[in-house]
């Protein structure tokens, strides 16, 4: 008796008779359920017979996967793929063309079922139809069925594509090539050569040499989207897979009369827009032409190197034109290279190479610099000379930044990474402008000087310069400028107080789409908090505090105590030695009633601040306080010691006085207590125990050995 779990429900059809429904038992073998189904219709040889998805992707169910069946399945009794392959393979071979024409169809059709593939693979069936299309004697109509199903068989790898002969590979690659070719068969052979180019190095030669780069530029020009994405994924497929030197090689030919950016302008003006997979051949395109500069972004600067030691004195000459140097000693020209290297905000001015040193950026640092001097030199020039004449702690140091701006918009541009599968988010400005990573950098590299100017920033400020710059950069490619000159104009007008506002304006966003319970819970907290806080306002008070007394003379007379009675009643203060902590209550003579209080003042308008109008300064109009009590003519009078114990004092006497609390102090402890209560409160503690009290501290450790002296170091 079979478990109710094996039982699966499903319907049967077949064409001409009526729906078969069965309880199909998984535990028993697929030929058994098979012979059934043909005993309920009386057919005959039930090997010659099998199930198949009626719905979608119409699979065979084999042992393999027939548990993936559900309930409510509908299958369809077929003819079994055995028989099915060996019916279309006769059918190809039919001298009739209306036969083999309707076999080849079906093939590729069905030919996308890896079990149908397996049996007609295994008769050969495959080369059958490698032998149409090296005769290539048949109609457009045969050619375009054979060529699909012959991709079909291929795409599910049972048969290795370098099995294929020369004359196949010429004949696909002529169809691509030919001019007046139909264009369904000129899309199966684009998808049949990138398949090849990705499967091995051997085929990607091949074909190669076979399709001109001129023919795949002249594919993406139709106005066919079908056509253009299948040959702009063939070009991706060559660059990819292609070795450094084969690579060069086409990147100077996309290089060539500006076909990047023909290709992605024809792109546009034929669909009107770019699809999802087109999206991520330009992607791909943008990062394979991109990652060319990653070997001078790994590279380390060599200071044995002559060439770049030259490059790196150019860079100096060109900013500084002085006297000839042949006419100096070697300690003075030494010491003039050192000095301008340091103008030049190299951190190691006696050897600049040591900055360069780090990967990334590496020497494309070098590269990038030395382009903008090369191609902007009167920009370079300016930018030196202008922050050399700033004050020290104020000038933009154009090496360190460079090398920083470099590796950011490394970062940016993912340049090193490999391309994703998955990705299309690519850069107009890309197809518009040869040399980007450079042309960006010169137009970043001003930006940062102007920003920096706007930042007001010194040396300190250097990091945080860097992310606002990163921040504008960002922001402005991801408003997908097509054009360089369209870019300046946006990156420069996001200046620093705009990247201020935006910051400000998503801030604010972000706080109010908070969760609504959030803002709830922080509400409902907010006086339980406040009575924690009044609580230690007023323990604070009964703790007590020792104030020094000022004479008219500004000298230091002598200490006074003050504190509240336990009850909060009482308010005691007296005279007290410097040398008592905390002076019991019972010593402390004289005492205000805390009903008798009428008054808190604070800074100038206390009594004692007003009588030494002028005299005091502000270090001490902020510690004074008083308070007033009977009539308003008697006050006593205080100067806290610290700030803390001067928002601690009033706090706790507005909390006596029935006011609220207003002190900085409050409303920073009042926030921390509230972020970390909501944290606690959010916090997923379903299932946690919690104990009821709090765990043992453990004991003291016998030696602090391990702990690190730092003051050994700054010795």
């Amino acid at each position: 008796m079979p478990q109710q779990k094996d039982i699966v429900k499903i319907a049967i059809q077949m064409p001409g008779a009526y729906p078969q429904l069965i309880q199909l038992d998984q535990k028993k073998p697929l030929s058994a359920v098979i012979k059934e189904v043909c005993d309920g219709w009386n057919l005959p040889g039930p090997d010659n017979y099998a199930l198949q998805y009626a719905d979608g992707v119409q699979t065979y169910i084999t042992e393999s996967n027939r548990l993936d069946i559900k309930n409510g399945c509908i299958l369809r009794l077929t003819k079994a793929p055995g028989r099915c392959a060996e019916d279309l393979y006769k059918g190809i071979q039919s001298t009739d063309s209306g036969v083999r024409c309707d076999s080849l169809k079906e093939l590729a059709s069905v030919s996308t079922d890896v079990t149908f593939a397996q049996e007609f693979i295994s008769r050969d069936g495959h080369l059958l139809l490698v032998k149409i299309v090296e005769d290539s004697n048949e109609s457009n109509a045969i050619m375009t069925h054979t060529l699909t199903g012959f991709m079909e068989l291929m795409d599910h790898g049972i048969v290795s594509w370098e099995n294929l002969s020369c004359v196949f590979i010429k004949k696909i690659a002529s169809f691509v090539n030919a001019k007046s070719t139909d264009v369904s068969i000129q899309q199966v052979s684009l998808d049949i050569l990138e398949s090849m180019v990705l499967s091995s190095h051997s085929l990607f030669l091949q074909v190669k040499q076979e399709v001109t780069m001129e023919r795949l530029i002249a594919h993406l020009q139709v106005t066919n989207p079908q056509i253009q994405t299948k040959a702009m994924a063939l070009l991706m497929a060559l660059l990819q897979t292609a070795g450094d030197s084969d690579r060069q090689d086409m990147f100077a030919f996309l290089n060539k009369k500006n076909l990047r950016q023909y290709i992605y302008k024809n792109i546009i003006h034929s669909s009107g827009s770019v699809q999802d997979e087109m999206a991520h051949y330009l992607y791909v395109l943008q990062s394979v032409t991109l990652n060319h500069l990653e070997p001078r972004m790994r590279t380390p600067l060599d200071s044995y190197n002559q060439e770049q030691r030259e490059i790196l004195h150019s860079l100096r000459q060109t900013a500084f034109e002085t006297e000839s140097e042949n006419s100096l000693s070697h300690e003075r020209r030494r010491s003039l290279c050192a000095k301008e290297f340091k103008k030049l905000g190299f951190s190691n001015n006696s050897n600049p190479g040591q900055d360069l040193v780090r990967t990334p950026p590496g020497l494309l640092a070098l590269d990038t610099m030395y382009y903008f001097a090369a191609r902007y030199p009167d920009a370079y020039s300016r930018f030196v000379l202008e922050n050399s004449s700033r004050e020290d702690k104020h000038e933009c140091p154009f090496a360190k930044s460079s090398i920083q701006l470099t590796l950011i918009l490394c970062e940016i541009l993912r340049i090193g990474e490999p391309p994703s599968e998955t990705r299309s988010d690519y850069h107009p400005i890309f197809f518009s402008q040869d040399r980007l990573m450079e042309e960006l950098f010169c137009v970043c590299i001003q930006l940062l000087n102007k920003t920096w100017k706007e930042m007001r920033a010194t040396q300190e400020d250097f990091d945080k310069v860097m992310q606002v710059v990163r921040e504008q950069i960002t922001r402005t490619l991801s408003t997908k400028p097509t054009s360089l000159e369209l870019f300046k104009n946006k990156v420069n007008a996001l200046n620093y107080s705009e990247i201020l506002k935006l910051r400000q304006t998503e801030r604010l966003h972000q706080e109010e789409t908070l969760a609504l319970p959030v803002l709830e819970l922080k509400e409902r907290l907010k006086p339980e908090l406040l009575e924690l806080i009044r609580q230690q306002r007023l323990n604070r008070l009964c703790q007590g505090t020792m104030f020094k007394k000022i004479s008219s003379r500004r000298r230091q007379d002598k200490l006074w105590y003050c504190r509240l009675s336990p009850n909060h009643k009482m308010l005691h203060y007296g005279d007290a030695e410097e040398e008592t902590d905390n002076p019991p209550i019972e010593t402390l003579q004289d005492k205000i009633p805390v009903a008798d209080i009428k008054g808190l003042l604070t800074g100038k308008d206390c009594p004692h601040m007003k009588e030494n109008k002028g005299k005091q300064n502000k270090e001490v109009l902020d510690l004074a306080f008083s308070i007033t009590y009977d009539v308003e003519e008697d006050s006593l009078n205080f100067i806290a010691p610290s700030r803390t114990d001067f928002c601690l004092w009033t706090d706790g006497l507005s909390v006596l006085l029935g006011r609220e609390m207003s002190s900085e102090s409050m409303r920073s402890e009042l926030e921390i207590l509230l972020s970390m209560e909501i944290k606690l409160r959010l916090l997923d503690l379903e299932n946690v125990p919690i104990p009821e009290c709090a765990p043992v501290i453990p004991k003291p450790p016998s030696n602090y050995n391990f702990c690190y002296d730092f003051s050994q170091t700054e010795q």
